[in-house]
């Protein structure tokens, strides 16, 4: 139990006391104050999805308008892959916000909103019922407590009152000691005034000292019964700040993505892809696609050989084993199946989607290829069913 509030300090330090009568209400008060203060929190953060949402909005469109240029940019290689990988990288981002959008909303808001409606019960008639319990527990303590000061209050100005009279009739009477323009039976007669004003100070000295001494023998009760009060009261705003705390925590992973695996996987894609730019990679790349390296028909000897019925949509192709025309491309092109083809005649190939061979040949106007398998066996294929690896 709390010892009792000190006598001396400023006055108006005094008034504002907790002990003093109605000053519980600012206590009572923190309950509607912080169902407020939850609507406050939910709609900030509401306001905040809505930064996300519209970042990622923003950042999608973002890509969707840079990605068919940078696609169609002059850059090549590891370079372009690196410029692309800033777009997709975005794209992910993008998703990313989102998701802290819909957290903010659907998780931390509605975690807030339920919370708030199981801890918080309106009235009818308005305000909460934790609060006028506070408020009814509070008054019923302190009713007693407000009678006696109020008591207290009545005898002290009775006796500053009578004290007044003494201190006036005083200094009539000495005033009027020794003045010889004042009658003997005058002087004694204010003499007389004095004594009856002194007795009656004394009077209700005697009964504000009483007084005071119910009340302060009345404090400690007072003061156990209040602090009970204000004890429940702390454990519901203990709870209050606790719950808060956890929202805030939570808001807090949604909104940190420095510690988002996510966004450090993306970062970290980013970083090795742009790490990997290899400027020997793409200038070797440009070489054998554009330059020296790319392979050529060189002339070679071609024998004659009788015409035969050509097949539809097909360069001409010799089947005699002993010479065969074509050309020559050096060193061959390394190719990748997209698609499954099964040759339709003896002199083309069959692979599977993913299989890899050596284009030897360019692709005639006909649209197709001579390529080589691995285990030597060449043949045409449709040039459009591979890709160059």
């Amino acid at each position: 139990m709390s010892s009792p509030p000190p006598e001396n300090g400023p006055e108006d330090a005094s008034h504002q006391s907790f002990w003093m009568p109605g000053n519980y209400q600012r206590t009572v008060k923190r309950t509607e104050d912080s169902f407020q203060v939850c609507n406050d929190i939910v709609a900030c953060f509401q306001e905040r999805a809505r930064v996300e949402r519209q970042y990622a909005q923003q950042l999608s469109e973002w890509t969707n308008k840079w990605k068919p240029i940078v696609d169609a940019s002059p850059l090549y290689g590891s370079l372009l892959r690196a410029w692309q990988c800033f777009l997709s990288s975005a794209d992910r981002l993008s998703t990313l916000h989102a998701s802290i959008c819909r957290s903010l909303v659907s998780e931390d808001g509605d975690r807030v909103r339920t919370w708030q409606k199981e801890t918080f019960h309106k009235k009818i008639f308005g305000g909460f019922r934790e609060s006028q319990d506070f408020d009814t527990g509070f008054a019923r303590a302190q009713k007693p407590w407000a009678k006696r000061l109020k008591k207290l209050e009545k005898a002290k100005a009775a006796f500053h009152k009578a004290s007044r009279k003494e201190h006036v009739a005083r200094e009539r009477e000495t005033h009027a000691q020794g003045n010889p323009d004042i009658a003997i039976e005058k002087q004694r007669k204010i003499q007389e005034e004095r004594e009856l004003a002194q007795q009656e100070t004394e009077k209700v000295r005697a009964r504000y000292e009483k007084v005071l001494e119910e009340v302060t023998r009345y404090a400690p009760r007072y003061m156990e019964e209040m602090e009970s009060i204000f004890d429940q009261s702390q454990e519901e705003e203990r709870k209050r700040i606790s719950f808060l705390k956890q929202a805030f925590l939570s808001i807090h992973r949604h909104l940190d993505v420095t510690n988002n695996e996510s966004v450090k996987a993306v970062y970290n894609e980013l970083h090795n892809t742009l790490m990997s730019i290899n400027e020997q990679d793409d200038l070797r790349w440009w070489k054998n696609t554009h330059g020296p390296g790319m392979p050529t028909d060189w002339p070679q000897f071609k024998e004659w050989v009788p015409d035969k019925k050509q097949k539809k949509g097909k360069k001409e192709v010799e089947h005699k084993a002993v010479v065969m025309e074509r050309s020559v491309m050096i060193g061959g092109v390394r190719v990748r199946a997209l698609y499954d083809y099964v040759g339709q005649e003896p002199d083309e190939l069959s692979f599977k989607a993913g299989d890899e061979f050596l284009k030897i040949e360019d692709e005639d106007d006909q649209g197709w290829c001579r390529g080589m398998m691995d285990g030597g066996r060449e043949g045409l294929y449709p040039a459009n069913y591979v890709e160059v690896v």
